[in-house]
């Protein structure tokens, strides 16, 4: 069978140009959302007598017939038909013959692209929404397990106040928040129907698109034609929300990369998520959360390939947005498996508790406790300040820690010390005193390990 758009055409369709211009490889991951859209554009040209209710059911018993064949492995594609709409199409005309060719009445490649890529990627989200629940899931579990975890919390990668890795953990669960959230509005704009646009201008048949926006479950039609063929911000915007995943989870494997490093030595791998050296049998490399650091920057150049892509395109279809399945279909996948597996290597990760409490007692992370303690003291802050930085100076060049100070020591720096500093100065109260909506103390956390827990069963919930 020739091209299905061949026509017009004297000559066949060089093998190169043919190669060159089929998408199939990339496009045949819709067929099911090609198959359902068909289905619901013939039950519609049916119902308006476009074409009659006998051809509606023949055709829709074909397309069924060959979504049964296409997911039981009997069917297979092929490039001569470019992409995933010529090659239902064309299957559809073998199985039932020439009645097959009323498929495509009233309706463009272009609004049928448009619709099949919006069902995919809805479906995508959906599944990128699991996976984050699941993540979050875990990060419950683990923060729960060290609620009283003592670590130093840093900033500019120095040792700054005391913390829990619990809080720490938290931190990261925030963020997926907002990952999520950003997935569910980008969801909400993907839910416009653009099927009946056509090519770009609708078309003359007596459709009705609001039929088809029911039967597929949107929310809304697109109510400009040129506008909804011509559109991929709900692309540009999944694949930002995407990039913002990645960089959450890469900022996560960097700071696991440095944990499980001799120099920290805060946590341990799991065998099972960690990989060994070829010539040194000592190594135990976080290869997991290298390759996440490392597929970041692959998402972040399918984003800024899409944008490039689309910022000369003049309205309405342009070949160019082919690219656009490659590129986000990428970074989706990618996106999937670095949740998956980094949540994983998660949750078997070991916490090494006494190298985490030991480590507060370097880097004089309790030397702001004891500030407040001097302004409580009525002392200016400022002048605490300049206090605490000459009490670290003196520790530093006693090589002491400022608990290790004697009450004697201590008020040679200030009078109003007493033997209260020693409880201020103990880690454990440190942490506990931060008893501010958002802060570490055992008691914050626990209300936002159980907002979490509430956040997690609601959104299952909804989902269902």
């Amino acid at each position: 069978m020739g091209k299905l758009w061949g026509g017009r055409f004297q000559k066949d369709t060089s093998k190169e140009v043919n190669d060159f211009n089929s998408s199939i490889d990339i496009d045949k991951v819709m067929y099911k959302e090609d198959i359902e859209g068909s289905i619901a554009h013939v039950t519609m040209i049916s119902n308006c007598g476009i074409i009659s209710l006998e051809e509606g059911k023949t055709i829709i018993a074909g397309l069924k017939s060959i979504l049964n064949k296409i997911e039981n492995g009997e069917l297979s594609f092929t490039s001569d038909n470019e992409d995933i709409h010529m090659n239902i199409e064309t299957l559809l005309i073998k199985e039932i013959g020439e009645v097959g060719k009323k498929l495509h009445t009233a309706r463009s490649r272009n609004d049928q692209v448009a619709l099949d890529i919006r069902m995919y990627l809805k479906g995508e989200i959906e599944n990128l929404k699991s996976r984050i629940l699941d993540f979050q899931k875990i990060i419950l579990k683990k923060a729960s397990e060290n609620l009283y975890t003592i670590m130093p919390g840093y900033t500019h990668l120095q040792r700054a106040q005391g913390i829990t890795f619990a809080h720490h953990l938290m931190a990261y669960s925030e963020m997926l928040k907002r990952d999520y959230e950003r997935l569910e509005d980008c969801y909400k704009r993907m839910n416009s129907m653009p099927l009946g646009s056509g090519a770009l201008a609708t078309t003359t048949y007596p459709i009705n698109r609001v039929m088809v926006k029911e039967l597929l479950n949107f929310d809304r039609l697109g109510v400009n034609s040129i506008d909804a063929v011509a559109d991929r911000d709900f692309v540009l915007e999944l694949a930002n929300d995407l990039s913002m995943i990645m960089m959450h989870l890469s900022r996560f494997s960097e700071e696991i990369i440095l944990w499980c490093s001799s120099e920290f030595s805060f946590v341990e791998l799991d065998d099972a998520y960690s990989t060994g050296s070829s010539i040194m049998p000592q190594k135990k490399n976080p290869d997991v959360a290298e390759l996440v650091r490392g597929k970041t920057g692959r998402v972040y150049g399918n984003q800024v390939a899409l944008l490039t892509m689309m910022k000369g395109i003049p309205l309405a279809y342009n070949k160019d947005m082919q690219e656009d399945k490659e590129l986000i279909f990428d970074s989706i996948n990618t996106v999937k498996i670095c949740l998956s597996t980094f949540s994983k290597m998660i949750d078997t990760l070991t916490v090494k508790e006494e190298n985490m409490k030991k480590a507060c007692k370097e880097g004089f992370i309790n030397a702001t406790d004891l500030a407040d303690y001097l302004v409580k003291k009525n002392i200016a802050f400022r002048d605490a300040h300049k206090i605490l930085g000459e009490m670290v100076f003196y520790c530093i060049e006693n090589k002491k820690h400022l608990e290790d100070l004697s009450l004697e020591e201590l008020k040679s720096f200030s009078e109003v010390f007493t033997e209260e500093a020693y409880e201020v100065l103990d880690i454990v109260n440190c942490v506990e005193n931060r008893d501010v909506i958002g802060g570490p103390s055992s008691k914050q956390v626990t209300i936002r390990l159980k907002e979490l827990k509430d956040y997690i069963v609601k959104k299952e919930m909804d989902k269902e």
